[in-house]
């Protein structure tokens, strides 16, 4: 059971975005791809078969598990969570309060 999924919101806790919240739009093996953090700059060929124009864009790029961590916003921090099971199903549940995610 993943611990962090998809739409879920998340804090980076390294690199140059450090401190930026935003939430998870795709889970990879060991990363995520986060809106509004790790933006790149690419220049893109139009393409008229498919009615797109070139240019350059801006997007999101993935980003290491390890730099992420599960925002709580109960306590307005970055939390940890573990997995514990009530009445016989599995359950996330934040590390510091105990709370179901």
């Amino acid at each position: 059971m993943n611990k962090i999924r998809k739409g879920d919101t998340v804090v980076v806790t390294t690199g140059r975005d450090a401190g930026k919240r935003g939430e998870v739009l795709q889970v990879l093996e060991g990363m995520y791809v986060v809106s509004g953090v790790n933006q790149v700059k690419r220049n893109v060929k139009p393409n008229p078969m498919k009615n797109e124009v070139g240019g350059i864009v801006t997007k999101e790029v993935a980003i290491q598990a390890a730099n992420v961590a599960i925002y709580n916003s109960s306590t307005q921090k970055a939390d940890q969570v573990t997995i514990k099971t009530v009445d016989g199903r599995k359950q996330r549940v934040f590390k510091s309060t105990g709370q179901a995610v």
